[in-house]
Parts: C-alpha cells; structure tokens; sequence
C-alpha cells in the first residue's frame, strides 16, 4: 500500500463511502480504486489528486498533504545512483533488498533519520 494509498482508503472510511460511491463520483472504475488504494497502480496524476482533494472538500494543510503523499507514492522506484559517491549506491541496494523484512518501526526509523539528515544537508548547501 502507498501512502497517497492509504489516506485515500482513511478518508473514504471516515466518510462512509464505498470504493464503488467513490469511484462512479471520480470517473473510475471501481477497481482501478481499489488498485490504487492497495499500492499496485502507479503514482496518481496531478488531475486524479485534485478530483481526490475536492471530493473530500479538502483544504489548506489536508490538501498539501495529499499532494506530498502523492509525490512519494510510486510503488515501483527506481534509484539512479551513477554519479553519486558508493555508499549512496550501497544503501540504494541494501534497502532494495531487505525492505520486504523490515517491521513499521524499522521503516519508521529509517524514514525518520533520511528525512532528518536530508533536512541536515538542504539547511547546511542551501539547496533544496
């Protein structure tokens, strides 16, 4: 499940609407929700997130938040590390590899610190 996945599915839940009412309103099939709730499609188009977002009748911070959850919602990434010091290409591949063992908290922490030291680097470069 993707993180645009996920939040979709919670806010459909709280508002007591079935994939089918959601899907019929948004102009998709019911499956391709479902697909979408469940992480096997691709990242959702700009077009698809505001239909999302206006559903919802979602404003301000909400409506950021689905945008940046959409963002990171590729289930299928691929890392392009060819230019980058080996290291960069070691933790790409690491990852690849043992991510379908880690638990939530080991995910969690993990994101924590790359969010956390990224911050660290775009505040020290100025870049970001």
């Amino acid at each position: 499940m993707t993180p645009f996945g996920s939040r979709v599915r919670e806010l459909r839940r709280q508002k007591g609407v079935t994939q089918k009412q959601m899907a019929a309103s948004l102009g998709v099939s019911p499956a391709w929700l479902s697909a979408l709730e469940k992480g096997t499609r691709g990242r959702p188009s700009w077009e698809f997130v505001q239909r999302v977002i206006g559903y919802f009748n979602v404003i301000w911070d909400d409506a950021d938040e689905l945008q940046e959850l959409a963002r990171i919602s590729h289930p299928r990434i691929v890392v392009d590390t060819s230019r980058l010091v080996p290291e960069a290409t070691e933790f790409a591949n690491l990852v690849a590899e043992h991510i379908t063992h880690l638990g939530r908290e080991d995910l969690a922490e993990l994101i924590h610190q790359v969010k956390l030291r990224s911050g660290r680097n775009i505040r020290k470069t100025g870049k970001g």
